[in-house]
């Protein structure tokens, strides 16, 4: 099972607008324990170099990008299903994308879709499916696919 607590959300950017707030809010109510970390936005070499120190012994790191795979919510499940025993940390990269030495380094990397979002709403799509993640290896009614 996926247990929210091993997971945790590293994120560029601050959310700005209050009705994607509202959405992670009532989502991150469902995962208890998982934390996001917010990033000042800056160049991608200062955001990297906060990325690696922000990062503790043992944690995987998976950052989200265009180029990463792209997994269905019953995929997605059964990876973290299969991580659940690892301390995972998704990285959202801010407005200039994320650095390639952290992507080259990365445990994997992810793409929630072949589209482009802004980091706001690549939040909330994260965190909406962590939630569809944990309801599908539970068995609940939330994910009907």
């Amino acid at each position: 099972m996926i247990n929210p607590s091993r997971c945790r959300i590293l994120a560029i950017g601050k959310v700005r607008k209050p009705w994607i707030q509202t959405g992670i809010n009532l989502y991150v109510k469902r995962l208890p324990g998982l934390l996001i970390t917010e990033i000042r936005d800056s160049n991608l070499s200062k955001e990297a170099e906060i990325i690696r120190s922000s990062l503790r012994n043992g944690e995987l790191l998976i950052p989200l990008c265009e180029e990463g795979e792209t997994l269905t919510s019953l995929a997605f499940s059964k990876r973290l299903q299969e991580l659940a025993s690892e301390r995972v940390v998704f990285l959202i990269g801010g407005a200039n994308g994320i650095c390639p030495d952290i992507k080259n380094t990365a445990h994997t990397c992810i793409s929630l879709s072949p589209l482009t979002f802004p980091h706001e709403i690549a939040r909330l799509l994260l965190v909406e499916q962590l939630y569809r993640a944990t309801t599908i290896t539970k068995g609940g009614p939330y994910h009907r696919g």
